[in-house]
Parts: C-alpha cells; structure tokens; sequence
C-alpha cells in the first residue's frame, strides 16, 4: 500500500500525500512544489470566481505539467442574507468602534457554491483531479467535470456521507476527521460534537465503501500518515503542516499563531464564515463564544468579521489549524513531503 497503490499509480504520484486544498493559504507555488516533489499540489478554489479560478490553474501550469488538484465549494446558497446576524451585528460593534471603523456592515454573500461557469472552467482546463467540500453539485454539472477525464474526489465526515458519495460516483473519498483544521466537509447534516475524530472515522469509511480512501485531519508526520495507512487509507491529505513555508499564503499573526499553538489551542466554531470550522483561538472566538448560533448564515458570516482581520496580531482573523498543529515544523514544502515519505515508509517497514 505505500508508497505505490492504485491511486498513485492512476495519478503518477511518487507518494499517496495530497497536500490539502485551503482556499486563501494555497497558492499555485505551494502546489507546484507539492506536486514537482512527487506529492499532489492542490488549489481551494471555493472561494474564487471562475475567472479567478482559471487564473490560479494557469499560474500552476506556468510552473509544473504535473497533476493538480483542483478544490471548489457546494454549499447550499443562502438565498437573500439582509436582516440576518442583527445580534452579531451588535456584539461586533465594539471592536469596529476600538478600531475606528464605523458601523458594522450589512451581511453579503461574497462568493458562490460550484457553478456552470466553474465546470466550464474545468471542461477548457482539464486539472487531473477535481475535488469538492460540502458534497457534491448537480448530477449535471457532476457529469460535465466527468467528461474532462478527471479524477474525482469529495470529503465525507460520516460513514453514512461516504456511502452517498460512492453511490454518486466519486473515483475516492476523502474521509475527515473532527481532528481536521478549517471547514467540516459535511453535508447529510449532523452535528460538529458528535462528528468522530479520524481515527475512528477512517476504518468504518474503509469497511462501508469499495472506492479509494484518503485520511484527513490531525496527519502532519510520519506517525500519523503511517497509522491512517495501517488502517486502511489509500493516502493522507496534509493541511497545516503544510502552511508553515514561504510557499503558503499566511499572514505574519497567523504564522505566529502556529508556531505557539499546542493541542488545546483549537476548538470550532461558526463565528469566522457561518459553518462549523476548526481555527486556533483569539479574542474573537473567546469573547463571542456565547453567539455561536446567532450568526449570518454561511458565507454572510464572514461579511461581518472580514474588516476586523488586520487588528490585534490576529485577534479577530481566521487562524485556521488542526489539532496536530503542535507537531508542525517549518519547513520548505519540498523538504516537507520527502521527509514525511520517506519517513513513513520507515515507520511502515518497522511493522511488516
């Protein structure tokens, strides 16, 4: 099973390491570097318009003819946000007055759920692999990025998400774990307090589905990567472990963050974008623990506390991290995927 399976046979990669896609912190470099190295790069696009989108995949290309990953969002649009979050409104007010910045604004909706521009993206620029957070779009849409020939990835967070995602067709899954920094993938609903860790996760996802499964959450070394493949993963994802290079696009007060952060500095919360996510804690998801559900919904929220990011060495910006974010190092991202591959297959060796 490692370093050579199924899927790195399908992918050309030269280890099962995905480097995961983090809208806002990973760039067509850090990709680049990522998949140059052996790994698979990755780009979170959930965020960006199709235009915006197709720019990033362009700028990869311009570095690397490798695979790429290519992540969008599909997220259940929020229809007319206006009126919303009144009580947020009002608890934000202070910090907007501490910082000299006027009323709090008015939720909006900045960016949408996978659109037909989007797949028509994908159908001209034909990345290798396409993955999607919060489910999956329309059987339509779902069809068109088939037709590009690309491999097709999707997060579950629950056997019972797994199981939708094979039935739709996925070629594999990512199972999250509770462990995971940023966004739930989740989708069927549920609850972030009774989501499990990946751990527990990841064996049932191998039992319940026939397709290829990729751990995610808490996998930042050797140990962990070789502990998810024992139990049955065909690759890890790596997240924060990866945002520790000069690669990654990270604000100084986040970076800062990570290196002091130890295994009680995350937690999840709602108050950054309106959906459960996993960020080390500051001043913000402190003081406003207790309006948890009196949010914009998702992405109204972060309309909300966006002006705030810049104040306070990252009091109010979304520092975003798993649980294993005490175990991260800085490191060059090319150093960081041979390193956890050929560290792995030691671990691995040592149990044979």
């Amino acid at each position: 099973m490692w370093p050579s399976n199924s899927l790195t046979e399908r992918l050309g990669l030269a280890y099962p390491i995905i480097q995961a896609p983090m809208a806002g912190a990973a760039t067509p470099a850090l990709a680049a570097t990522v998949s140059e190295a052996g790994g698979l790069g990755s780009l979170g696009l959930g965020t960006s318009s199709p235009e915006a989108a197709a720019a990033e995949i362009q700028r990869f290309k311009q570095m690397s003819a490798r695979p790429l990953n290519t992540n969008f969002f599909c997220h259940e649009e929020p229809g007319d946000v206006t009126g919303t979050g009144k009580t947020m409104q009002a608890r934000l007010q202070k910090y907007f007055d501490e910082s000299d910045k006027g009323a709090v604004p008015d939720p909006t909706v900045g960016y949408t759920s996978f659109t037909a521009e989007h797949a028509d993206v994908l159908s001209q620029e034909k990345p290798a692999v396409v993955s999607f957070h919060f489910g999956l779009p329309s059987a339509e849409l779902f069809a068109q990025v088939r037709a590009t020939g690309a491999f097709i990835l999707c997060s579950a967070t629950t056997v019972a998400e797994a199981r939708f995602l094979e039935e739709a067709g996925v070629d594999a899954i990512i199972a999250q774990g509770n462990e995971a920094g940023g966004h739930r993938g989740t989708f069927l609903g549920g609850s972030s307090e009774t989501q499990p860790g990946l751990f527990a996760l990841l064996p049932q996802v191998c039992a319940a589905v026939n397709v290829p499964v990729i751990a995610a959450g808490g996998i930042v070394d050797a140990n962990t990567a070789a502990a998810a493949m024992m139990l049955g993963a065909h690759a890890v994802q790596v997240g924060t472990a990866f945002l520790r290079n000069n690669d990654a696009k990270v604000s100084d007060p986040h970076r800062a963050a990570l290196v002091a952060a130890g295994d009680e500095s995350t937690r999840i919360t709602r108050l950054h974008s309106g959906k459960p996510a996993r960020a080390i804690r500051n001043r913000l998801l402190d003081d406003l623990a207790d309006v948890e559900d009196q949010i914009s919904p998702y992405p109204g929220q972060r309309s909300l506390v966006a002006p705030l990011a810049g104040i306070g060495e990252g009091a109010f910006q979304a520092l975003w991290a798993g649980q294993n974010v005490g175990l991260t190092q800085e490191m060059d991202a090319a150093d960081l995927l041979h390193k956890l591959g050929a560290e792995t297959t030691a671990r691995l060796k040592a149990f044979i």
